[in-house]
């Protein structure tokens, strides 16, 4: 099944790719070099390393500790085993990425809003223990024990189509807005699942332009948990610019300290990447007119 899974997985992304190649939107990126870095070491850590040990060490725990239950939910209907994925991995990544928004967790996730353009190169961009830390990850690999395994992979090409075009350059979502006789059936897709709209405006450099909502809009696969949890911020717009103010004017940090704090930590003077640095909260405006955050203990 990984290999099925990684195949597809590739499929999926290189038809994303194509599609902003295609267009042309990729030459707006400005990607740096650690932004390369940062994006293929990631990617390559969950898909060859994080993932495939998780699952390896659950199912091992299993069957050393539990061997009466392997296999043992294998009968029930396949929509009852995607509703179980709907919330013990889709769910759990929900309140995991907004509880990664807090000061304490926010270096672990800080990755993943650093890159000042939007991709499907920016999907997996995070720190590495934010993925090995991942509760829906481990419950994945419990499901998969149970005997969800088949549907897990099916489920994952559902989840993989959905977030990454959530994060892509390419905006599908943008001319369907346009369209009067679908405005009835927008209305319902973006309050179900996470739309460019919706997840640019979670990586907007600033909320004071109205489309920007990065306090909220944390649904992966559903978007449906941000209006039932109250994140939810529905403009059918996006902000004209995302990324990190305090990168703006610091500068980036390195990738290695982005992908593997707590253990390399930052030397800027200025970083939440480092014991006793600082994160930030948007509450001033630099003279330059772009919104910066103040200073906020990233260990508060």
């Amino acid at each position: 099944m990984n290999v099925w899974q990684n195949l597809t997985l590739l499929a999926i992304m290189m038809t994303y790719a194509g599609l902003e190649v295609g267009t042309g939107v990729y030459k707006e990126f400005r990607a740096t070099r650690d932004d390369g870095k940062l994006e293929l070491f990631m990617f390559l850590s969950l898909i060859v390393l994080v993932q495939p040990a998780i699952v390896a060490i659950t199912v091992l725990a299993g069957r050393h500790f539990f061997p009466q239950y392997q296999n043992a939910l294998a009968a029930l209907p396949w929509w009852a085993i995607f509703g179980i994925f709907l919330v013990a991995d889709d769910m759990t990544q929900y309140w995991w990425h907004r509880i990664s928004h807090s000061p304490k967790l926010w270096p672990l996730h800080r990755a993943h809003h650093t890159a000042h353009y939007m991709s499907i190169r920016v999907t997996y961009r995070n720190n590495f223990f934010y993925y090995l830390m991942m509760p829906g990850l481990w419950a994945g690999g419990v499901l998969i024990y149970l005997g969800f395994g088949s549907i897990y992979g099916v489920y994952l090409v559902i989840k993989l189509l959905v977030i990454l075009g959530a994060h892509s350059a390419w905006r599908w979502d943008e001319a369907l807005y346009r369209v009067r006789a679908l405005r009835p059936v927008m209305w319902v897709v973006q309050r179900v699942v996470s739309t460019p709209a919706t997840h640019w405006a979670h990586h907007a450099l600033t909320n004071a332009d109205g489309v920007g909502h990065y306090k909220g809009n944390f649904g992966n696969l559903l978007f449906f948990w941000d209006v039932l949890f109250g994140s939810a911020h529905i403009t059918q717009q996006y902000p004209p610019a995302v990324g990190l103010g305090d990168d703006l004017r610091f500068g980036s940090e390195r990738w290695y300290n982005e992908m593997f704090y707590p253990v390399m930590q930052s030397q800027r003077e200025h970083s939440a990447l480092r014991f006793g640095g600082r994160a930030y909260a948007e509450s001033e405006t630099a003279s330059d007119g772009v919104a910066m955050p103040a200073l906020e203990s990233a260990q508060s």
